[in-house]
């Protein structure tokens, strides 16, 4: 062969290998996945004040928390979109905090694998804005009747979403859902695995927000069988509204939990009510939330008193940090008339 052939040759040979590069970048880059990781740190000085309660709920303490995100996307041959993202909390043991598998399906929609929390349901449990975090999360003891927020809870891990695209209509926004859990109350199962009960859930939302800050919102949640034990269905209403204008945000939710109450192992029936306010200048926001919880009387068993939670809170962000303040008071705790439980955080938060 001779050395102007063996050319030929050899530049038609780095024409195919240069062609067939291109055609592989061509292919990665139509199905590129971009990974992202990003974390924050909570450092808080709290104090807790609970005269009848035990020691452990009483006195002061510093604490660290530290917690890693790591998110993936990527776009699919026929334009639909996969997402991932999953929480990691570092402080101490490393445990797996919230994480989802969301499908992006155009105009057709969203469907949403929620693995550990993250449900829409669960989502507009409470709505209510804050400067620090809402009345109950962290600003309270750890009696179960505390929270408010008991609506999607059933339906919030272990379940997947269908969300509507987004309908623009006249200056309203509208946003629905519907939310299926084959083992409602419990958590996601393994891979290849079964939820432990037979219990299945649904929940359905609806959100209307409109051009002037006006936003209403309302949910069901329902619970086929709690246990074998329980013959009844359990059912969890919630409806809302919400304004906002400027730096001030106004608003007021309410929650319904009716256990339906028939047979040896009922739940008695709840209510709860959620009302906050803030307002944001510049770096600075201030916020007031008070929220109350009824828990009915079931059998031989009394109605409980009135829980009222209240938490007046201040935060300032300053770039990547964020210093926050909250002075927390619980009155008739647990349910128990007279029973007072007070809380008072300052912390300081990074975001890298």
């Amino acid at each position: 062969m001779n050395n102007l052939t063996k050319g030929i040759n050899m530049n038609n040979v780095k024409k195919i290998g240069f062609s067939a590069l291109a055609g592989s970048l061509a292919m990665v880059s139509a199905n590129a996945i971009e990974y992202n990781m990003s974390g924050g740190m909570l450092a808080t000085f709290t104090t807790q004040d609970h005269p009848t309660g035990a020691e452990t709920v009483n006195g002061k303490g510093l604490g660290v928390a530290t917690d890693l995100t790591f998110t993936a996307a990527g776009e699919l041959d026929n334009g639909h979109t996969v997402n991932y993202m999953m929480a990691v909390d570092t402080d101490g043991a490393l445990s797996n905090t919230s994480s989802q598998l969301t499908y992006g399906m155009g105009s057709m929609g969203t469907l949403q694998l929620n693995n550990k929390g993250g449900s829409k349901a669960n989502g507009i449990d409470d709505i209510t804005p804050n400067a620090y975090n809402e009345t109950w999360d962290g600003l309270t003891s750890a009696a179960a009747n505390n929270n408010p927020s008991f609506f999607g809870s059933s339906t919030a891990s272990g379940s997947i979403d269908y969300r509507i695209p987004a309908q623009e209509l006249m200056g309203l926004t509208i946003n629905g859902s519907l939310t299926y859990d084959p083992n409602a109350g419990g958590a996601g199962a393994s891979k290849g695995g079964v939820g432990v009960g037979s219990q299945s859930g649904t929940a359905v939302t609806l959100q209307i927000a409109h051009a002037s800050g006006l936003e209403i919102g309302a949910g069901q949640e329902k619970v086929d069988t709690q246990a074998t034990t329980k013959a009844h269905d359990l059912e969890r209403y919630t409806g809302y509204v919400k304004f906002a204008a400027g730096g001030l945000t106004i608003a007021h939710q309410e929650a319904v939990e009716d256990g339906a109450a028939s047979g040896t192992d009922s739940n008695p029936d709840k209510e709860a009510t959620m009302t906050g306010v803030a307002y944001t200048a510049g770096d600075f926001t201030v916020s007031y939330g008070e929220s109350e919880v009824e828990v009915a009387a079931i059998g031989v068993t009394a109605a409980l008193s009135t829980i009222e939670l209240t938490s007046i809170q201040a935060a300032y962000t300053m770039g990547a940090m964020t210093v926050s303040a909250a002075m927390s008071e619980t009155s008739n705790d647990a349910g128990v008339a007279a029973q007072e439980y007070n809380e008072n955080t300052l912390a300081v938060s990074f975001a890298f």
